[in-house]
């Protein structure tokens, strides 16, 4: 347990909000891009960013840990695959659903300490599941039934996302045990996305499309993305797994708000509404297991 429990959830709040913010920043900059060279970008300001602040927080010794080979194999899903799917996401569902779904991760967080430590299921986590695929249900309907503006295959982007941040949570949170720096951490996982995203790029022989305003966008989502991460890493360092992971599933509470007074650019319906409603209630029942 966390000496300085209330400073894990204010990081984790912290993180949750400025998510949000990447999400909003990300939907403006597919107007003029597309998914993969958001991705990039993205990737690309986190790890130049962690790499200029690098002589300040990295110590000599951190290389040579078995958290560095940690936070290494978490770069290799995250926020590479992570991000490419999440960004996919926004751009076929929109951020609010993409922010509301993707608070599944507790979930498969959930599932992970079922299988792999022996946990139980109790009620409340058992109610917390089946609410976070009504909201699924939900978000899927309209009057006509079962009729959206994006395809049914597309949940898979940001449950996919879900599925890979937890994952990477796990794994991060030990290697905090190993080496306690949360800079250094998304350092590591940035600059090994960014090796494979760019490889996956000159492979492909992708060009990096898109309006000098939308590489704009794409900065300050990284940027917002990268700061993120470390208030994500820090309550991750001095909480509970089970504790952070769950507040940071506000981040669909706050993309809702920035879009409705901030940006001002996305409509809200009900569906998005109960959506919400379904899913971050769920998600907080598993959290109390």
């Amino acid at each position: 347990m966390s000496t300085f429990p209330h400073a894990a959830i204010v990081y984790a709040l912290a993180s949750a909000f400025l998510f949000a913010l990447t999400n909003h920043f990300q939907s403006l900059g597919l107007m003029g891009s597309d998914a993969r060279t958001g991705s990039l970008i993205n990737i690309a300001t986190g790890a130049v960013f962690y790499w200029l602040l690098a002589p300040f927080v990295v110590e000599s010794w951190y290389w040579f840990t078995w958290g560095t080979v940690l936070f290494a194999m978490v770069g290799i899903i995250r926020p590479s695959l992570s991000s490419l799917l999440a960004i996919q996401s926004i751009h076929v569902m929109g951020p609010t659903l993409t922010s509301a779904l993707t608070a599944s991760a507790p979930i498969f967080g959930a599932l992970f300490a079922i299988t792999l430590l022996g946990e139980t299921l109790d009620f409340k986590t058992a109610i917390g599941i089946a609410a976070v695929i009504a909201g699924g249900v939900v978000a899927s309907y309209s009057r006509q039934g079962l009729v959206r503006d994006w395809p049914l295959w597309a949940i898979v982007l940001p449950v996919g996302a879900a599925f890979i941040r937890a994952s990477g949570h796990a794994v991060t949170k030990l290697g905090l045990e190993d080496v306690p720096s949360a800079s250094f951490a998304v350092l590591v996982s940035n600059t090994v996305s960014l090796a494979i995203a760019g490889a996956a790029f000159r492979i492909e022989g992708r060009p990096i499309s898109g309006t000098p305003k939308s590489f704009k966008w794409f900065v300050a989502s990284g940027l917002s993305a990268a700061v993120s991460l470390h208030f994500l890493n820090s309550a991750l360092q001095i909480g509970d797994l089970v504790s952070v992971v769950p507040v940071v599933s506000a981040t669909p509470v706050f993309t809702m708000l920035l879009g409705l007074f901030v940006f001002r650019r996305e409509r809200f319906s009900w569906r998005m509404l109960v959506t919400i409603s379904l899913v971050v209630p769920g998600v907080m029942l598993v959290a109390m297991k």
